[in-house]
């Protein structure tokens, strides 16, 4: 048997052994027994119900968040590319007179490094 049927089987075992001792032992009437199990019983079911109902919220909840979170996302990445473009627009013009301002100070360092060579 594996253990995981023998784990089971020994926790039904014992829940019958221990709920027999605690019915034999107990001073109370079978009847007032009965109407505490009733009790109890219908809390549990009651709290089963309201758990339920909790758990299927939370998982409407959940599938909600998620949907606004995609359409969020969803906007901040288009946000972001639209940046991103304009970043480029902006950039592009002057990267052509940055260009030129470079090659005309190479020009000049080249112009003074041959002066002074020949002085």
């Amino acid at each position: 048997m594996s253990s995981g049927k023998s784990l089971v089987l020994g926790l039904f075992v014992g829940g019958t052994v221990s709920a027999a001792i605690t019915l034999l032992s107990t001073p109370a009437s079978g009847s007032s027994i009965r109407g505490r199990v009733k009790d109890q019983g219908m809390e549990l079911r009651n709290l089963l119900s309201t758990l339920k109902e909790d758990g299927l919220r939370l998982k409407d909840q959940l599938r909600e968040t998620s949907k606004e979170g995609a359409g969020l996302i969803k906007e901040l990445t288009e946000e972001i590319k639209s940046s991103v473009e304009d970043w480029k627009e902006t950039v592009e013009p002057h990267q052509d007179s940055i260009y030129q301002s470079l090659e005309q100070i190479e020009t000049s360092i080249r112009d003074l490094e041959n002066k002074m060579k020949t002085q």
